[in-house]
């Protein structure tokens, strides 16, 4: 029977509370609402817009202290700043395009510049509670859901000047989630980084950093992987610092007035020009681009005046003007290191040397490559392709997955089950090579490895990536695992970058099916099959799946759209990267074998 049509008259027309309309419509706001397994779910951006207000007091001279807590599902931030003024407290939270930071007098580099942030968190918190101090003076206010419950107001002489704000993410909004409080730590050392002389306390452990990006780079490599002291240069609107190692790729932290834009963006676009620049003219050469950037692991933050972004979480800067001073600023800044560090400067010459030869070595192996995939077949063995990628201009490009499924028996279960607008799906036969710590010819000799570069679109550059997401789809038993494992040294080792950019992910699929006749559960370890069996008391049904060709492709498809079950590859620091892939994919057997002794589950 055919739906009845709706009546499109007066009726129809609907005007919302601008509160209403960002819970009706968090993901315009906020971007990906989550359950807190991901540093970019909803629940960090909350705490991201409360703390950017406070960073901005200090960038403003105000306060150099701000103060975190976290306690079972509520998180504060007390700063020591101007506060809000008293008479527009509620105001700057609850009412849109409301704040200080439209004046340019006031706030000359803030992120928070549309006047949403703290509204945002009004409207998505179960409880919301503000409270600003003023000479002597303070107002409070507590909403719930955005709608205001109670205000008050009074003198407290004893308080110092500032504003406090204290939420818990709605339920209603954000389901069952929960905190990572090292998502938290990392999201405040970058914070430090970025602000020299502030101090940050979250839950009582003190953040602080002294030589600004130059301590995120020696975090994030340790003492032993750079081939060179890590470049440093700060001034008021730029700083930047930047080291090489013998890692493959690109990686970039870039930073725009405190926010950490992963996705980079005109800045780190015009970082990358400069130092090219740079480097060519204190050498008197003209080294290409990928010989002086293979390698390099740099950072960037710079502040502007009314930054426009490309999303409403901020990710990537589409200011087109910075390049004009960025570019002149980075190129003057690395002649004049290389310069006063001629030693240094030796090195990284010899780098971008040895990077030269290698390509040029390269270049024969890439053409007998591209030359065999062509006597094979016209289009990439074992993609079937979807019908919208990352690189078209269309509504749905940031949901564009590519699938590597293990066989073709998973890949054949995961055929029905998809989004043939935005899901590809590539096969692999058998086992990847285990490429670590062999040179980059290596993936143009192996045809699997190849495929795979060629179906993502990565094999001349990382910006040709042809899907937002690359989801590993592997057995859920030793063998998957091993593939699995294989495949993410394949990528932290050549393409490093495609997992800090967050493009890499794993797909969770149940080791277990518990039912009876009224319910079905889903389990990804015996602990859970146990509890299943337990909460269906009575008969049940329990089947242990051997491999993804062992489930329907109806309940695959839940699987796939279930976001919980895409968990995002995450690299704590790199340093930790490079050990661990050292460890376990390394030729360090006797201490691999020793550690699976210690560790083996025998009572099972």
């Amino acid at each position: 029977m055919a739906k009845k049509a709706v009546a499109y008259d007066e009726k129809a027309i609907q005007t919302l509370d601008p509160l209403a309309h960002i819970r009706l419509r968090t993901g315009m706001y906020i971007g990906r609402i989550g359950d807190g397994s991901n540093p970019n779910d909803g629940i960090y951006v909350l705490l991201k817009e409360v703390v950017d207000n406070a960073i901005d007091e200090f960038i403003m001279g105000e306060g150099k202290r701000i103060e975190i807590k976290h306690e079972a599902n509520t998180v504060s931030v007390r700063d020591y700043g101007r506060g809000i003024p008293l008479g527009k407290v509620v105001d700057c939270v609850s009412k849109m395009h409301t704040g200080g930071k439209y004046n340019d007098d006031v706030f000359q580099f803030s992120v928070g510049l549309n006047g949403v942030g703290t509204k945002a968190v009004n409207a998505l918190s179960e409880q919301f509670q503000v409270c600003s101090w003023r000479e002597g003076k303070y107002k409070r206010a507590a909403f719930s859901r955005g709608e205001k419950v109670r205000v008050n107001s009074g003198s407290d002489a004893s308080a110092s000047s500032g504003t406090f704000i204290e939420f818990t993410p709605d339920p209603e909004i954000f389901g069952e989630y929960h905190w990572v409080n090292e998502f938290i730590h990392k999201r405040l050392r970058y914070y430090v980084y970025l602000n020299a002389g502030l101090t940050l306390v979250y839950n009582g452990k003190v953040h602080r950093a002294k030589n600004g990006l130059a301590d995120l780079l020696h975090e994030e490599l340790g003492e032993t992987t750079s081939l060179y002291p890590v470049a440093h240069h700060a001034d008021k609107r730029i700083e930047i610092a930047f080291t090489h190692t013998n890692n493959y790729g690109e990686t970039y932290f870039s930073f725009v007035n405190g926010q950490y834009t992963n996705d980079g963006g005109t800045h780190q676009s015009a970082f990358r020009e400069g130092l090219l620049k740079g480097i060519n003219e204190f050498a008197k050469k003209s080294f290409q681009p990928p010989d002086v950037r293979d390698g390099i692991v740099g950072a960037i933050a710079v502040k502007v005046q009314d930054p426009v972004f490309e999303s409403q979480t901020k990710n990537k800067l589409g200011s087109t003007d910075v390049r004009q001073w960025v570019v002149p600023a980075v190129k003057q800044a690395t002649v004049l290191w290389l310069h006063k560090n001629p030693q240094v400067a030796e090195k990284l010459i010899a780098k971008i040397q040895q990077n030269e030869k290698l390509r040029k070595e390269l270049n024969a192996v890439k053409k007998q490559a591209r030359e065999r995939a062509k006597r094979t077949a016209i289009r990439i063995p074992k993609l079937l392709d979807c019908k919208h990628h990352l690189g078209d201009k269309h509504k749905r490009a940031e949901e564009s997955t590519m699938f590597i499924a293990e066989g073709d028996s998973a890949g054949g279960t995961m055929v029905p089950a998809r989004d043939v607008d935005t899901q590809a799906i590539f096969t692999i036969r058998g086992k990847p090579l285990n490429c670590y710590g062999l040179k980059r010819d290596a993936i143009y000799k192996n045809e699997e490895l190849y495929n795979i570069m060629r179906a993502l679109g990565i094999e001349d550059d990382i910006d040709g990536l042809r899907y937002n997401r690359v989801v590993i789809a592997t057995d859920a038993d030793v063998d998957g695992m091993h593939i699995r494992n294989l495949l993410l040294t394949y990528f932290l080792r050549y393409f490093e970058d495609l997992i800090t950019r967050g493009h890499v992910y794993i797909l969770e699929t149940p080791l277990f099916r518990v039912r009876n006749k009224k319910e079905t559960m889903y389990c990804y370890s015996e602990d859970a099959r146990d509890k299943a069996i337990e909460m269906l008391s009575g008969k049940t049904e329990v089947t242990r799946f051997k491999g993804l060709g062992e489930i329907d492709s109806k309940e695959f498809k839940k699987f796939l759209a279930d976001p919980r079950r895409v968990v995002p590859v995450q690299i704590r620091d790199l340093s930790e990267a490079s050990k661990a892939l050292d460890f376990y994919m390394g030729k360090n057997t006797p201490a691999r074998k020793e550690f699976i002794v210690e560790n083996l589950i025998t009572d099972v």
